[in-house]
């Protein structure tokens, strides 16, 4: 089974340490959501796990190949990436932002039957097939985010990386796209790795949860396990809780630590 992995991956941005000799290794089959509070080095972690930043020392490795090593065009084929804030500035039809993410596979002869299908399964998986001959310009912000969750899917890719993918998503749209983050895990068995901020969404969607806190790894674990009490308070210096209700995991939030 494909892995995905850093080893001791250290970034500094403006001069300050944003990730710290981080060392983890992700599985494909599950969901992982990495979380930790605002500058904890999240993004920049996510980055270099998609080849996408090249930390000062230690390396990123898909299969214990160097990601930096991979001809950029073959390493796109295997990990899709979903960035936090993208820049769309041109007036395009989402059908045509999707048929982007099959770049690393048309030929001099441009889109073939093949990449045609794959855009019409990404489009129906990201329930974005009635945006097809929308400008993306004119879409909302949760429309653009499952216009390019689909274009991420449309390379079919071994390994999505996604960076805040629920931002911006209505409570249904979210709940979708967490179902189809676990069914491309759990029924098809590719890797996936996502940032995010809502602790319950986490607990509900990830089979893994990596808590990060100034660059550094503080839980790695299940969720019930990562997200104790005692983890939440030292990332986010808040009171909270792990609760099993009837809709699933929640977290419960009490206030500020003591």
């Amino acid at each position: 089974m494909s892995t995905l992995s850093a080893h001791e991956v250290r970034v500094r941005l403006g001069g300050k340490l944003v990730v710290d000799d981080v060392t983890a290794t992700f599985q494909a089959g599950a969901v992982t959501a990495i979380l930790g509070p605002n500058g904890a080095g999240k993004s920049t972690l996510l980055a270099c796990l998609a080849g996408l930043r090249r930390p000062q020392s230690g390396q990123v490795r898909l299969d214990e190949i160097d990601v930096l090593s991979m001809p950029p065009r073959a390493r796109a084929r295997r990990i899709g990436f979903i960035p936090q804030t993208p820049e769309i500035a041109w007036a395009v039809e989402a059908r045509i932002l999707v048929g982007l993410g099959r770049t690393p596979f048309i030929g001099s002869s441009g889109l073939s039957r093949e990449d045609a299908q794959a855009i019409d399964r990404a489009m129906a998986a990201a329930g974005v097939e009635s945006l097809a001959e929308r400008d993306v310009t004119t879409l909302s912000g949760g429309e653009r985010g499952r216009v390019l969750i689909a274009r991420a899917l449309a390379g079919e890719p071994e390994w999505l990386l996604a960076d805040e993918p629920l931002t911006g998503l209505d409570p249904g749209h979210q709940l979708d796209a967490g179902a189809l983050f676990r069914s491309l895990a759990h029924d098809q068995g590719r890797g996936v790795v996502l940032t995010l901020h809502d602790l319950s969404l986490a607990a509900r969607i990830a089979d893994r949860i990596v808590v990060m806190a100034a660059g550094e790894i503080l839980a790695d674990g299940a969720p019930e396990t990562a997200l104790s009490p005692d983890v939440l308070a030292a990332a986010y210096g808040i009171e909270a809780r792990y609760v099993t209700g009837a809709s699933g995991p929640l977290i419960e939030i009490v206030g500020r630590g003591g």
